[in-house]
Order: structure tokens, then sequence, then C-alpha cells
């Protein structure tokens, strides 16, 4: 396998004069061998209301391994995920980092399941500040969590699981409202999804050399083991209401990269503050009172996927940067 660094890559590129899609300005790394297929995997439920789904794929180190999906707070009220994909240009495979913004980019037209299906985002949609979830391709509780609705004529059987942009894998090109996508605002993976891919590089079993592109569930069940305690802290602020459940964002996220910021996410904020200093009266009578008076002052802030079986073939994020079906879907669930 060959590896090179975005910048060699991009310099040979631009030398021969080789065009790249708008996305490719997030490139991370490239590699001479295509990731294997996207394994077909059944999506846990979300933790929490106020989570969203970040789909798994395959990112590379010294060889492709599989980055189960998860269910990530998002950094700001009203932002959703565009995932990162893999593209082929000049003899080598590329791959664009994933990124956080106001609408769904370019993903290359990857089928990565529940809601991502080559195009946009359809497994659920912001409400004012609110985020409904569609039960028509997303797995969800519905007593744990009430706000959601059905739209099955997002539902696609799109049958390929091909993991990348080019000859041999998908041949969707950005439109231009992706395009526009790609030039606004964004905000990269959080600290929650870098050491996602941590902790996947770090798991033989996860590893398409040991897993022959077909990681199993219990591979992917031990990874979330390490992240039960967050799971469970977010299923508890879920479980007090609506309100509780989105208050969730922002107090977890709290590097300035991902910080909230405007009048919605001040409203946010100042209840994440009050879950905070609440959580704080266990310790003393003293600090209790304290939470009541500092409740208002507004502070910064997964339980991931899982797929079964898979299939073969010919994955994503950067190396130093370094879902059973759905009822609704088909393999690996569709859109």
């Amino acid at each position: 396998m060959r590896m090179k660094f975005s910048t060699v890559a991009l310099a040979a590129l631009l030398f021969v004069g080789l065009s790249l899609p708008p996305s490719f300005a997030q490139i991370g790394i490239s590699i001479g061998i295509a990731p294997p297929l996207i394994p077909t995997y059944e999506q846990p439920y979300p933790p929490a209301a106020g989570y969203i789904w970040t789909p798994g794929y395959w990112a590379y180190d010294s060889d492709y391994y599989w980055v189960p999906g998860a269910w990530v707070l998002p950094p700001r009220i009203g932002f959703l995920w565009t995932p990162g994909y893999w593209a082929y240009s000049g003899s080598n495979y590329f791959f664009n980092e994933g990124y956080w913004g106001p609408t769904v980019g370019f993903y290359g037209g990857i089928n990565y399941g529940y809601g991502y299906g080559g195009h946009g985002y359809y497994g659920g949609r912001w409400v004012g500040n609110t985020f409904r979830y569609n039960r028509a391709v997303t797995r969800v509780n519905t007593s744990v969590i009430h706000n959601t609705y059905v739209n099955k004529q997002v539902v696609k059987n799109t049958v390929s699981r091909a993991s990348f942009n080019g000859p041999g894998g998908t041949t969707a090109r950005p439109t231009a409202k992706e395009e526009a996508a790609a030039k606004a605002e964004h905000i990269p993976a959080i600290s929650a999804q870098q050491s996602r891919v941590e902790a996947a590089k770090n798991n033989p079993d996860l590893h398409a050399a040991n897993n022959q592109g077909k990681p199993k569930a219990e591979a992917i069940k031990a990874l979330d083991r390490n992240n039960e305690a967050q799971a469970d802290a977010g299923k508890v602020k879920g479980n007090v209401g609506q309100e509780a459940g989105n208050s969730a964002f922002g107090h977890k996220q709290g590097d300035a990269a991902t910080r909230t910021t405007g009048s919605q996410n001040n409203a946010y904020g100042k209840a994440q503050s009050a879950d905070a200093n609440a959580s704080h009266a266990a310790k003393s009578h003293h600090a209790s009172r304290h939470a009541q008076v500092t409740s208002h002052r507004p502070p910064v802030s997964v339980r991931q996927a899982g797929p079964t079986a898979s299939t073969h073939g010919k994955g994503q994020t950067a190396k130093p940067n370094k879902k059973k079906k759905s009822q609704n879907e088909g393999p690996g669930g569709g859109h």
C-alpha cells in the first residue's frame, strides 16, 4: 500500500492539471488501494434527545480500519454532520474530512445508510431548537424520545455499498447547493469523534487486515462499552424531558472550536449550567445553594453505532488528522 500526505499528492495533481471537487479542500491523506465496501450494520438507539447520527466509515493508518457510527451531540444548535468520504483521482484514493455546518454538503454519493443515502440527510431535522427524528429511516426508542415523525418518501432502496467516489465506486457529483455548503461556516469533527477514531485504530478486530472488510458486531460492542458511562449520562438527561434532552448540548463540548454561540445557544447553555450545578448539589448543601445562584450563567460543554455483517470490496478519516437493518431500510440502512 502506498500512502502519501495530502501536500505531496495535491502538488502532483496540480502539476498535471487535474481538477478536484470543492470539498477536496479538506483532504487528509491519499492511498494507492481502494477501501472495502460499507458493511451492513444495525444502528443503535440514540442515548437521549438531541443526539445526531454520524455514520461509520473506513479510516486508514497502516491499513484500513472501521470506525463505527456514533450518536454525537452537535457542537451548535441547527448544525448537521456532513460525512467524510474517499474519492479516486490521479491513481490514488483521497480522503475528504467530514464537518459540521448549517446544511449537509457533498459526501461523495456514498450510501452510509440510516438517512445518509448519498445526498443530504433524512434521518431527522431541526425544528427551532429541537431536533426531531424520522422513524422511517432512524431507529428510535419512542419511550425515551418523543420528538419524532415519519417520512417514508425519503426511503430509497440503494443497493450499492461502494465506499468511495470514482471508477468502480459511486459517480455522484456535487450539486450547487452542496458546493455552497462546502464553502459555508464549518466546524471540524469534535473531540468525541476524534477519540472514537483513535479507539478504533487501536482495536485490531476493526482492521480490514484482520476482519477482511467485515467487522463483527462484538468488536463494535466492545468499542461502545468504553463509552457506556457517557451514554448513560446522556440518557439520564434525556429522561428528564424534551427540554432537558436538548439541553445536553454544549456542556460536554467545551473546547473553543465547538463552543455554542448566539441567543439560542445561550438558552441551551443556561439549561446546561443548571444541570451541571445541580449535580454538584449532591456534594454539599452549600454547593446546591451556589448552583441556584449560578444556574443562569451560560457555560459551554456518544453511544456508538455497530455494523454486524458486511460485503467485500473496494472507506475515511485521515491518519495524522489524524448498521441488522432498520425495519424501513435496505442493507446497512438507506435513506
